[in-house]
């Protein structure tokens, strides 16, 4: 009752918000943007190919994806899983649907997220997806969820006994909880081999900390702060140069262009820290132009 009466209220905030953020966003910090330093990417010569199974679509607002961009009218948003071929691994990345995701996983979110993630198209679900594209499940060697909300792990649903490499931070905020995410996330995870990782590494371009995920420089995981407590991008080298798969940083890429986060709603009930998850957006940014930047639920990137 008490987690019910606070959602509720953050989302009566939230709306409340919303009209004067369509109209006036939160402005760029100049002086942060200026003052970020860039590490560079990492060397080596071990490249991956990245695959991107769409599964569903919808056209939605673009000023709620992107505080007061109103060109175009409208923008696609898409549930994505992503596969990575590495010469040794197959990794599955951000497993995003499961069969039956409505009824499994969609009521079980607080009923003021639902309206706004709910899917109005046919969706199809991960492992119908991976089918579709010719990858055998037994062929999958681990998923990797850029973070932990419902629609980067609920595919893990009907892939019982695939392990699963998470952030250690992330992995301890899902199991703590009454703040611990909704939507099936816990049992997607539990029963299953997990291991985890932390962000050790060196900066890379202007991201903070990172994590070489294979030793060889051509998965690399990064700081991307804000949206849940471990949210972390995937920095790939791939035969067509670099691309950063980042999650949730970003919905769209018209975030990074133009540095503009999330609407009040749905972002106050989605984003864990608004002020680290606006910095990010600095970082991506920054960087746009020497990295292919993915966000996960972009179907134009």
């Amino acid at each position: 009752m008490i987690q019910t009466i606070r959602q509720t209220t953050v989302a009566a905030g939230a709306l409340a918000a919303l009209p004067y953020r369509l109209i006036r966003p939160r402005p760029i910090d100049r002086r942060f943007l200026a003052g970020l330093s860039d590490a560079g990417l990492p060397r080596g010569d071990v490249e991956v190919e990245l695959l991107a199974l769409n599964q569903t679509a919808r056209s939605v607002p673009t000023p709620l994806i992107a505080e007061a961009v109103r060109t175009p009218r409208r923008v696609g948003n898409a549930l994505t899983t992503y596969v990575i071929r590495h010469p040794k691994v197959t990794v599955l990345l951000d497993p995003s649907v499961c069969v039956d995701v409505g009824d499994r996983v969609i009521d079980e979110l607080p009923w003021t997220l639902r309206p706004a993630v709910r899917p109005r198209h046919q969706v199809v679900p991960t492992t119908t997806a991976l089918e579709r594209a010719g990858i055998p499940v037994d062929t999958i060697d681990f998923a990797l969820p850029t973070h932990l909300h419902w629609d980067h792990v609920c595919g893990l649903l009907d892939l019982p006994g695939l392990p699963v490499m998470v952030r250690e931070r992330e992995r301890d905020w899902m199991m703590s909880g009454d703040a611990a995410p909704a939507g099936g996330v816990r049992a997607a995870l539990q029963g299953r081999r997990l291991d985890s990782y932390e962000l050790e590494g060196p900066p890379v371009l202007t991201f903070e900390r990172s994590h070489d995920l294979l030793g060889d420089g051509s998965v690399i995981m990064v700081e991307l702060a804000g949206h849940t407590p471990g949210s972390a991008g995937v920095l790939l080298r791939t035969p067509d140069g670099p691309v950063l798969v980042a999650g949730d940083a970003a919905w769209h890429g018209l975030q990074i262009e133009h540095v503009r986060q999330k609407a009040p709603y749905p972002g106050w009930l989605v984003d864990h820290d608004r002020d680290a998850a606006f910095r990010t957006l600095h970082r991506l940014h920054a960087v746009r132009n020497q990295v292919h930047i993915i966000p996960t639920h972009d179907p134009s990137a």
